[in-house]
């Protein structure tokens, strides 16, 4: 065997062997940063069940002193159990949900298939909005609102999801239904389908990843969102999770922390159970959602 044969030989060995090495690695690395993305949520999970005195000394995850009383105290330390606010919370998320769902096919139907005048120019005018801030209208609405009579009540946080407002949601079913082919509504026109019926029995059935993709991200926004609730809810008993939390901190006395942390844990569990179930529709609405 010639001195190139064994070098050549010891290069296809080498390659081999960090081909197989290469994998390992990469698993390693990517465990490494969820770890570190995760650390947060970690220790927030093991403070929850740590004493107060002991939550800010120790920036670890071992527990010595197990204490599951900050959960029995944190559901009953505001003016009204923490359930109130977790029903609070889902009364308002299943609105939203609800109206995305309604409002938002619907003008992604018309926008995607009927014809208009001005169609461009309204489709145009409703991408502009996904790039203003809730704060430039927030005045606005709140003054809107405020002469109905609406605030310290679940509808400024409901009936805008009514209405189509959420245009991001709009966008990606209109670029859902545009990837559906045309001919299924020409054969829905010819057994006699109407615009309504073509929507209801051909686009809507087809539509379930764009739907779910909608509903999980609704849930999510509008279960975390802490902004709009506070502005609009300012009775103690109508508070939901986000607001309740806030409550927890105390500017001018101790806060609670081991509660606090508690109930924060518990407000995670319905996000996480969310994604968790809809994880699939949810990458499967995306990736089939895009621009075409």
């Amino acid at each position: 065997m010639t001195t190139e044969t064994i070098r050549v030989a010891n290069r296809r060995t080498a390659t081999i062997s960090w081909a197989r090495i290469r994998p390992a690695l990469t698993h390693v690395a990517l465990a490494a940063a969820a770890l570190v993305m995760l650390y947060p949520v970690i220790w927030m999970v093991v403070s929850s069940l740590r004493p107060g005195n002991e939550i800010f000394r120790e920036p670890g995850i071992l527990v010595r002193d197990l204490e599951i009383s900050n959960y029995r105290v944190g559901w009953n330390a505001l003016t009204e159990p923490f359930t109130r606010y977790l029903l609070n919370s889902a009364a308002v998320v299943f609105g939203a949900i609800v109206g995305n769902l309604v409002s938002c096919s619907m003008a992604a139907y018309a926008f995607a298939r009927l014809e208009f005048t001005g169609k461009k120019f309204w489709f145009a005018i409703m991408l502009v909005t996904i790039m203003l801030p809730i704060h430039v209208v927030i005045v606005p609405q709140y003054i809107l609102f405020s002469q109905a009579g609406w605030i310290n009540t679940f509808l400024p946080l409901i009936v805008p999801k009514l209405l189509a407002t959420d245009a991001f949601f709009v966008f990606l079913m209109v670029q859902f239904i545009r990837g559906i082919p045309r001919e299924l509504d020409e054969a829905a026109r010819i057994d006699g389908c109407g615009r309504a019926g073509i929507f209801l029995r051909v686009i809507l059935p087809l539509m379930v990843p764009a739907l779910a993709t909608t509903a999980i991200f609704t849930f999510i926004w509008t279960w975390n969102d802490f902004f709009s609730q506070l502005i609009y809810l300012t009775d103690p008993k109508m508070y939901t999770v986000p607001v309740a939390l806030r409550s927890f901190v105390d500017a001018t006395a101790s806060t609670s922390w081991g509660s606090l942390f508690a109930m924060s844990v518990v407000s995670l569990v319905p996000v996480f159970l969310a994604f968790l179930f809809g994880q699939r529709y949810l990458i499967k609405g995306i990736a089939t959602t895009g621009i075409k």
